[in-house]
């Protein structure tokens, strides 16, 4: 073969084959890398995003007979079911965590990680994160003024 007759090669401009490096299989092979290595690697900052968040441990001492629905809802948030109760009452399940309060130390190891293995930490610090803290349920009883007459916590 002739040198004039080389496959993307032109022997009136030198060099020129530099400009699409994507025609030589150095190239090709360099592309199909990288774009490998972006799917592989899952983007860094879920399992630090879910670190820093997090949810707040509600007080379980402000729950308890005798205080009011706004009182509960302060510490557990919205109900999850509301029903009617006997004698003009309603019956509220809940639903919370305890333990996955927000941390700036887990946060900021977790970008470490992901900073010192390219991003790979992913696949353990997400899986770590996703397990902190139990959920629980509790169905709270309250009479017609909306006061708690009855407390029962269980494990989700």
């Amino acid at each position: 073969m002739l040198a004039g007759q080389l496959k993307g090669v032109s022997m009136d401009a030198p060099h020129s084959w530099r400009a699409n490096p994507a025609s030589t299989l150095y190239g090709r092979w360099r592309l199909a890398a990288l774009g490998a290595i972006a799917l592989l690697c899952p983007s860094p900052g879920c399992s630090v995003y879910m670190a820093a968040v997090g949810s707040r441990d509600p007080d379980m001492g402000l729950v308890h007979r005798g205080a009011t629905r706004g009182e509960i809802e302060m510490q557990l948030g919205s109900p999850i079911q509301t029903s009617d109760g006997a004698d003009g009452g309603r019956v509220d399940v809940y639903e919370y965590e305890i333990g996955n309060e927000p941390s700036a130390g887990r946060a900021a190891c977790h970008g470490v990680m992901d900073f010192l293995t390219l991003g790979i930490w992913e696949l353990i610090g997400t899986p770590i994160e996703a397990a902190q803290g139990e959920t629980y349920r509790a169905t709270i009883w309250y009479d017609e003024r909306d006061t708690v007459l009855s407390v029962n916590h269980s494990p989700d």
